[in-house]
Order: structure tokens, then C-alpha cells, then sequence
């Protein structure tokens, strides 16, 4: 299953480079106020990628952290509600 998976790996990554390579024509990105900028395709792509993770990752996290908020402070309240069990014998004599 090891070797699989590497293989797996392999092949999505001479996937990606043989689109690298036959997409090293020049685009030419227009911007605002007539501003423009040439870059090869495969770069421009690789920037957009990286901007939706980051801009993926940033709209997760604050329904995450109030997610795992309203966790800890469910599980102190079931902490707090349980009886502190002091002094009592072990069950069974164990």
C-alpha cells in the first residue's frame, strides 16, 4: 500500500510538471489603470492557487476557532457537573 500511494504521488506530480512545461507561453495580465503584467501561464495559475488556499483558509478559521470555543467550554461544563468523587474506595477493591 506504501508503494502505491508513492506511485499515486508520482504520477500527480509528472501530471502537474508536463502541464508546467507546455504551459511556459507569456500572458499578459491587464490590471487597473492600464497597468499590465507579463508572466509565463504556469505562474499566474500557481499564484491564483495560492491566493484561494490562503483566502480559503482565512474564511475557515473563525468557524473553527468559535467551534472548538464552544467545545472546551462544553466539556468544562460536563467537568464541573460530574462529582468529585474524594475519598471514595476504588470499585471492587481494585
Amino acid at each position: 500500500m506504501k508503494y502505491l500511494s508513492w506511485l499515486l504521488k508520482a504520477a500527480i506530480f509528472f501530471t502537474v510538471f508536463a502541464f508546467a512545461l507546455n504551459n511556459q507561453g507569456d500572458v499578459r495580465l491587464h490590471l487597473f489603470f492600464g497597468a499590465y503584467w507579463d508572466a509565463p501561464l504556469v505562474l499566474v495559475v500557481l499564484v491564483a492557487l495560492g491566493i484561494g488556499v490562503f483566502m480559503g483558509i482565512g474564511v475557515m478559521v473563525p468557524p473553527w476557532l468559535k467551534a472548538r470555543r464552544a467545545a472546551q467550554s462544553r466539556q468544562q461544563a460536563a467537568e464541573a457537573a460530574q462529582p468529585a468523587a474524594q475519598g471514595e474506595a476504588p470499585p471492587h477493591g481494585i
